[in-house]
């Protein structure tokens, strides 16, 4: 069990902000998932926890201990991202020993039954496998690291839809049984949502959310109907979203909602209906 706390942490490439005074505890025992859009500095995040990035400014504290160039700490971590750090020449099998050598909880057979269920044959080397299978080759070593806090960086790249139901199956089955910290980085947001516990969502280099899943799915809520009516409902609200056609409007409200609330719905003929993660995380990350 392992706590990793983000303390203030900037990044500046040049005149550019990719991360912007950063604060956040990542807690033993939870999956988190993080979330953004392409360039919201989410992959700078996890390259700076992972000393592959070092920091403008803040720092890193895993179990109370400084992540940078703290070989101790880092040993705690397990990260799979998109990049490669395996030689092309290496066998999945080598790749499986070379890695075990870095994690002593590494389990080995925990290891092969994976690549027996996903069907990667590790007699193959890396430079003849699939996009899909690295992931997947990368996604095993992930999975039986033994490491007490696990990156996924975009873990499904590349995977059909069977293989990715897979990934989420199996991720659920180690935590239950050895209970991690893990955050899973991904656009699939709808798929993973049942898996996650909280989500952190960055946007423009800052944390603009860091809520338990279904607190975030209880505030999100759509209204329908006529138009007048909505605005008049919506009027000094938080409003993430709107979309009028002809005098129809449909609103996405981001905010507590009460009895109150529920009796205005219903008095001024309006349809609410509960909005999806993966919708919500559009609305909050453009709004």
């Amino acid at each position: 069990m392992s706590m990793v706390e983000i303390k203030n942490v900037s990044k500046h490439f040049n005149k550019t902000i990719a991360l912007n005074n950063v604060s956040l505890t990542l807690e033993p025992n939870k999956i988190y998932g993080l979330l953004g859009r392409n360039g919201a500095g989410k992959t700078t995040l996890l390259n700076i926890i992972t000393n592959k990035l070092f920091a403008s400014s803040g720092g890193i504290l895993i179990d109370g201990e400084t992540a940078v160039e703290n070989d101790h700490a880092q040993g705690k971590i397990f990260c799979m991202d998109e990049k490669n750090v395996y030689p092309l020449n290496m066998k999945g099998k080598e790749g499986i020993t070379w890695t075990r050598e870095f994690y002593p909880n590494f389990n080995m057979i925990y290891a092969n039954e994976l690549a027996t269920k996903f069907k990667l044959d590790l007699d193959k080397k890396i430079k003849d496998l699939s996009t899909g299978y690295i992931s997947i080759f990368k996604m095993i070593l992930g999975l039986a690291s033994g490491a007490s806090v696990i990156l996924f960086d975009e873990p499904v790249l590349g995977l059909d839809a069977n293989n990715r139901e897979l990934f989420y199956r199996e991720l659920i089955i180690d935590y239950s049984e050895h209970p991690k910290t893990i955050v899973v980085s991904t656009h699939l947001i709808d798929e993973i949502s049942n898996v996650l516990e909280e989500i952190i969502i960055i946007k423009d280099g800052g944390i603009v959310l860091a809520q338990p899943v279904d607190k975030v799915l209880l505030l999100g809520y759509s209204i329908s109907g006529d138009s007048t009516n909505v605005e008049k409902y919506a009027k000094g609200k938080n409003i993430i979203r709107q979309e009028t056609i002809g005098r129809l409007r449909t609103t996405t409200i981001y905010q507590n909602r009460d009895s109150k609330d529920i009796e205005f719905i219903n008095e001024l003929g309006l349809e609410i209906t509960p909005v999806k993660l993966q919708a919500l995380i559009i609305s909050l990350t453009n709004s």
